[in-house]
């Protein structure tokens, strides 16, 4: 399986691994797609939806110190927000509390396309649980 933990020095976790210690987080796991993101995802396509994913982590995530740290991902208006929310990757605070990953290093590329395949995982998900 596919690990996602990116950090050199921190334990390797699997996509599955980590989606259930999210589930296990009254805050993360109370995020869902609603009806009008399950019809954008279907009718946009999932990998319409991953070339936004990968976007909106290179432009709002992947810097240093990205504009507006802890407040760059809208809580809603596209299925990627609520993915980056409910996977603690909604901005750098999140990605160092749950995953180790360092403030004021710009994620590599290797990083960035881990985040997006956890992103996905769990709009996949999703889409699964309430078609």
């Amino acid at each position: 399986m596919t690990c996602y933990d990116v950090q050199k020095d921190s334990v390797m976790q699997t996509r599955t691994e980590a989606l259930y210690r999210l589930s296990r987080s009254k805050f993360r796991s109370s995020f869902h797609l609603n009806e009008q993101d399950r019809k954008y995802v279907r009718e946009k396509g999932m990998d319409t939806i991953r070339a936004h994913a990968y976007d909106f982590v290179r432009t709002r995530l992947a810097p240093a110190w990205p504009d507006n740290d802890g407040k760059q991902t809208p809580m809603k208006g596209h299925p990627v927000f609520k993915a980056q929310h409910a996977c603690a990757c909604c901005c750098r605070g999140c990605l160092e509390k749950w995953y180790k990953v360092r403030k004021g290093t710009e994620l590599t590329e290797l990083q960035q396309e881990k985040i997006v395949n956890l992103l996905m995982a769990w709009i996949e998900e999703e889409m699964k649980a309430r078609p």
